[in-house]
């Protein structure tokens, strides 16, 4: 049966006809994978072609060959040596006298090339190939065979079960093979097993391999048909019997590791004892050159999938295998130990090859991580996942990390209360409130049994539900929490600490949020103070502060204090991370917006593209924060009016978001929004409907109909139906957003003056006057508070009033009513002098 290797038989034919003085090419590879095959049905197919007319001769490596030599010789019609002659010299006698034609001479199963050489014929018409386990030397040339194709695993095994069985069972069929690593003789030892036993299925076959591995009877009978006379195991054993104790203990040190490229450092780390030169000797000596170990690339090894199985059951034989696991657990939980928790793409290369046996050790090794590092491995391999927003992976191991610390610690223990954070943590990233709050608040319950009210765990704990509610909009009880989180850190850190710093920075966000600005600056000031001093004044904490005092200041409309802060902390990112870190991006953006809000548009649009390459390059096409990017940049030409510029930016940032949290995220919500709204801008008033309806059930189900996101929402709605005629539609969606407005954020929050403008707007269109003014004017009064006398929304808001004043002072004219027309002339003028 010779399935897959039809390549392989040209290429060691071109490389033996190659012109040396003699031709030595020797077919290499591990146990099983076909070297004696291809040899014989290279030597019967160019026997048959007549390649050789000086003929073809086969030898057993294995045993003396200059007897087989002398034995064969005697029967050719050619001249015979003295009697007398010692053997070593009847073998010469024989390749001098060998008749002058191109002949083969193949050697199978090569031990030691040096003691066969001196009987190794000289004259250049010998082509002499060679099969071995070892990795041949300079003259002899490697020609190195790999595994079969899964193709042709596959064809191998219809090949010899005739009866349809691979083909009825084709998904079980590729699980076999990919289980025996495509290794052509486990692959025929299982095939003839399945001929000899017609009622045998796949799956009981398959079965039967996973109950007993390598012991299984399908893989240790060789029948009369094959060229192999050895099942796996006892092919293996002889390569196994070769090594010396210290290559031994490596073989079952690399069993431990996941079946996946092994990067060497890590077996280094697990023997810190070893000289490092004398343990590549037993990987290159002893390993590598019996082709038990293979190099994939600079500083990675890997095992084949049976040769694993093999190296795990001699482990298990040992006396020290349960020190090397833990050896193994231990070396795992240091590598863990400094991974982030957001990775750049560089990052990502870096620790992508040791995820494999992180996954190793936290669950097949579980039993021998200490109790400490219990959850550490598979909460470092969910924040890998989580950080390239891969969900589905990071929510299975956080709740694997969250059963295997509950089975070995204990569901009341601090640890378990870290786990539910890191996996209500992932909830709220995804959207999903309601099935994070119990979560944080189990873990609140569990540190207070065992710390006590005052311990800085019980700050992270309430710091982590304020991060929840304040995604909510539930300031008011966000806030009580940080306030008593910032308690507890004075009382055990102290004031002056950089932790109680970035509490300080929260707080403040939340009554930036909630347009509280007054309460939120010198919050924001006395952090920055600390980090300052704590810290020094170009470490990346502060460049964080700097940035939210920049957007405190941007969200009052103070431009121009907000501008050198943003660059101050670019300045600081820069410096500290290079050009290209996620971090410039984010900064970049925030720059750019406060840009575009200035009109600076031709300033804005470098940065945002800057910032989306950054992102691209760093956390690759399709992550969340490229969404962001694309939306900023579309929104910067939607106020260029460069609409269908910003419209294919709309789209593919709601593609990736929709990829990435699915549909029913409030980030789909806010992007389904921003669409509309552009729509709506364009006129194309039919295809922005059902985008607001969507993107308000999706708010409703995920925020509730409290929260602000949502109030906003209707407002914009409102807009749309205003645009469209539908007046005694809109006015009602105003009125339940202004409600909204003024309980969550408050009646003097910027947000509540623009509901209030507009609603305003829709009564003066109605010719409701009286009630338009009153709403104007309180909307006047607050953009004043918040923004200033001379802030473009302070100016927008006279610019409404005044339109309405002369609507207003038209009126009482028609009524004749000459001195209230007169009085609303001059208070359209005020307004507009004011404005100019």
């Amino acid at each position: 049966m010779f399935v897959g290797r039809e390549q392989e038989l040209s290429d060691l034919h071109t490389l033996l006809q190659e012109e040396n003085a003699v031709a030595i090419s020797a077919i290499s590879g591990m146990g099983g994978i076909g070297k004696t095959e291809l040899a014989v049905q290279y030597a019967w197919k160019h026997l048959a072609e007549k390649t050789y007319p000086g003929g073809v001769v086969w030898l057993k490596a294995r045993e003396d060959i200059a007897p087989q030599i002398v034995l064969f010789a005697r029967s050719l019609p050619m001249p015979q040596p003295p009697d007398d002659f010692e053997l070593a010299a009847k073998v010469a006698f024989y390749w001098r006298n060998w008749q002058d034609a191109k002949t083969l001479v193949i050697l199978d199963d090569v031990q030691d090339y040096g003691a066969i050489k001196p009987l190794l014929p000289v004259d250049s018409h010998f082509k002499i190939l060679l099969t071995t386990r070892l990795t041949p030397q300079s003259p002899v040339q490697n020609f190195e065979i790999k595994v079969l194709s899964e193709e042709n695993a596959i064809s191998l095994l219809r090949a010899i079960v005739l009866d349809g069985r691979i083909d009825q069972n084709l998904a079980t069929a590729k699980q076999i093979c990919e289980w025996l690593g495509y290794l052509p003789l486990g692959l025929e030892l299982v095939g003839r097993y399945l001929a000899r036993k017609p009622d045998t299925s796949l799956a009981t076959l398959w079965q039967r391999l996973q109950d007993k591995r390598l012991d299984a009877k399908a893989l240790k009978d060789a029948t009369p048909e094959m060229t192999a006379t050895l099942g796996v195991t006892a092919a293996f054993e002889l390569s196994w019997d070769v090594l010396d104790e210290s290559a031994q203990r490596l073989a079952a040190l690399l069993s431990l590791f996941a079946l996946a490229e092994i990067p060497w450092t890590l077996v280094e780390a697990c023997l810190p004892e070893d000289d490092p030169e004398a343990l590549e000797d037993r990987r290159d000596e002893s390993l590598l050159n019996l082709h038990l170990l293979e190099r994939t690339r600079q500083g990675m090894y890997q095992l084949h999938q049976l040769l694993r199985e093999f190296f795990a059951a001699k482990r298990e034989q040992r006396a020290d295998v349960d020190l090397t696991k833990q050896t193994l657990c231990r070396v795992m939980a240091a590598v863990a130990e400094p991974m982030p928790i957001v990775t750049t793409r560089s990052q990502i290369e870096q620790f992508t090859a040791v995820i494999p046996h992180l996954k190793e050790a936290t669950t097949t090794l579980q039993p021998w991580l200490t109790d400490a590092d219990v959850f550490k491995l598979a909460t470092r391999i969910a924040q890998f996942y989580e950080g390239q927003v891969d969900y589905c992976q990071a929510l299975f191991w956080y709740q694997h990390c969250r059963e295997t610390s509950e089975d070995r610690l204990g569901s009341d223990h601090p640890d378990v209360a870290i786990t539910l954070n890191n996996l209500a943590g992932l909830y709220r990233v995804q959207g999903r409130y309601s099935e994070a709050e119990p979560l944080h608040l189990r873990s609140l319950d569990i540190d207070q049994c065992c710390y006590g009210d005052n311990h800085p765990a019980i700050a992270t704990d309430l710091n982590n539900l304020v991060l929840l509610y304040t995604s909510q909009g539930r300031y008011s009880e966000a806030e009580s929490l940080h306030l008593r989180c910032l308690e507890i850190e004075k009382r055990t850190l102290g004031e002056n600490q950089p932790r109680f710093a970035m509490g300080l920075n929260s707080l403040a966000g939340i009554y930036r949020s909630q347009g509280r600005y007054s309460e939120a600056e010198p919050l924001c000031l006395r952090a920055l103070s600390i980090q300052e001093w704590q810290l020094g004044t170009e470490h990346p904490d502060v460049a964080q502060s700097l940035n939210n005092l920049a957007a405190l200041y941007e969200s009052q409309g103070r431009y121009s204090e907000a501008e050198p802060l943003y660059l101050r902390s670019l300045t600081i990112y820069e410096q500290q991370f290079g050009k290209e870190h996620p971090h410039i991006a984010s900064s970049l953006n925030n720059l750019a917006g406060l840009y575009r809000v200035q009109g600076r548009y031709s300033e804005a649009e470098p940065l945002c593209q800057r910032s989306l390459t950054i992102y691209e390059q760093q956390l690759g096409a399709e992550h969340p924060h490229v969404a962001s990017s694309l939306n900023n940049l579309a929104s910067l030409y939607e106020s260029q009016g460069r609409t269908s510029e910003a419209e294919l930016l709309y789209l593919r940032s709601f593609t990736i978001l929709e990829q990435q949290f699915g549909t029913e995220h409030p980030h789909i919500a806010s992007s389904l929004n921003n669409l509309a709204e552009l729509y709506r801008l364009q006129g194309r008033t039919s295809e922005a409907e059902p985008l607001r309806l969507r993107g308000l059930e999706i708010e409703k189900e995920t925020l509730g109909e409290n929260h602000p996101q949502f109030a906003s929402s209707l407002n914009n709605l409102a807009l749309l139906y205003e645009s469209q005629g539908r007046a005694s539609e809109a006015e009602p969606l105003y009125l339940r957003s202004l409600q909204v407005m003024e309980q969550q954020l408050g009646a003097d929050h910027s947000d509540t003056a623009i509901t209030l403008n507009n609603l305003a707007a829709l009564y003066k269109f109605q010719g409701r006057y009286s009630e338009a003014e009153s709403l104007y004017q309180r909307s006047l009064g607050i953009v004043v508070i918040n923004f200033g006398l001379n802030h473009p929304k302070t100016q927008h808001v006279r610019v409404n009033l005044a339109i309405l004043y002369d609507s207003m002072a038209t009126q009482f004219k028609l009524q004749g009513r000459f001195d209230k027309a007169v009085e609303y002339l001059e208070k359209a003028i005020t307004l507009r002098t004011a404005v100019k």
